[in-house]
């Protein structure tokens, strides 16, 4: 009942002008970096190992400005997954290199975890009728799980795979001529992962799943940055990346971290840090948290 509750309290929120839903997310933001101790150390820390250079009160804001990014972006999706298409349209925008979701190139889409993500992945199928194909892993709560479902095939041709299938079905769907939105920038755990830079820390386990599927699946690879902004959101889409995949997907996988350091950048309060990115440690290194 309370999930039901929340869905139908961010529906009735979506209504509102968006400066006051944004200054309402702020405000949740801002007490929520103060309530939640443990994932504000979490945020802190990970700028921290990130940033060393950076002084503690510029993380700090960072760290604050994410929390409240992170709110922003969750009301949101009252309009985003309820409301009408001539209202996401106006307020969603895809930028960049559109021409590469032309004809029928298998394309893996490059989509890191920005607070934005969901935007983003709203603005691909509003913009092309191509195939469009997602990976998921199940929600524990049914109704939040049907919630999600809904929202993010609302547009367009979409279909959400479970990660639990395995790999044939996305492989079928990418040598079909398909999109691949794909996120594999969190730290998903030891297996299958491997050991590469992300910004000042020199082994960070990192699943090489980018490669592995641009190599099966024969795909190019685009990367998809979602940005929120006082209008909405803008995703801008990047030029195929060139010489990409190689055979080696360990330096695949460190190219793909130094893409992601470089978008990171433009908009670092807008990343998810509030992900324990470096709990999986290689054999004999200490804890990060």
């Amino acid at each position: 009942m309370m999930a039901r509750f929340g869905i139908a309290l961010l529906g009735l929120l979506g209504r509102l002008p968006l400066p006051v839903l944004r200054a309402l997310g702020a405000f949740i933001g801002r007490a929520l970096f103060l309530l939640a101790a443990r994932r504000r150390k979490v945020a802190l820390r990970n700028l921290e190992v990130c940033f060393p250079d950076v002084s503690p009160a510029q993380r700090h804001a960072w760290a604050r400005e994410s929390f409240e990014v992170f709110c922003q972006t969750f009301l949101d999706r009252g309009w985003l997954w309820a409301g009408s298409e001539a209202l996401v349209r106006s307020r969603v925008r895809l930028t960049g290199a559109l021409h590469e979701l032309e004809g029928d190139a298998p394309t893996i889409v490059f989509a890191p975890h920005f607070y934005s993500m969901d935007a983003g992945g709203l603005a691909l199928p509003l913009n092309t009728q191509r195939e469009f194909t997602s990976i998921f892993a199940t929600h524990p709560d049914p109704v939040q799980d049907a919630w999600f479902m809904a929202g993010r095939q609302r547009f367009g041709n979409v279909r959400m795979l479970n990660r639990a299938d395995g790999v044939k079905p996305i492989l079928s769907t990418l040598r079909k001529g398909g999109l691949l939105y794909l996120l594999p920038d969190m730290d998903y755990g030891p297996n299958d992962s491997v050991f590469v830079p992300f910004f000042a820390v020199p082994q960070v386990a990192t699943i090489p799943s980018l490669s592995r599927f641009a190599r099966l699946g024969r795909a190019k690879v685009v990367a998809l940055y979602s940005r929120m902004t006082p209008d909405g959101y803008v995703a801008e889409l990047t030029p195929a990346w060139e010489h990409f995949p190689t055979d080696d997907a360990v330096a695949d996988t460190a190219r793909m971290n130094r893409e992601l350091e470089a978008a990171i950048l433009t908009m670092p309060s807008q990343y998810y840090w509030v992900h324990r990115r470096f709990k999986t440690r290689p054999e004999g290194e200490p804890p990060v948290y």
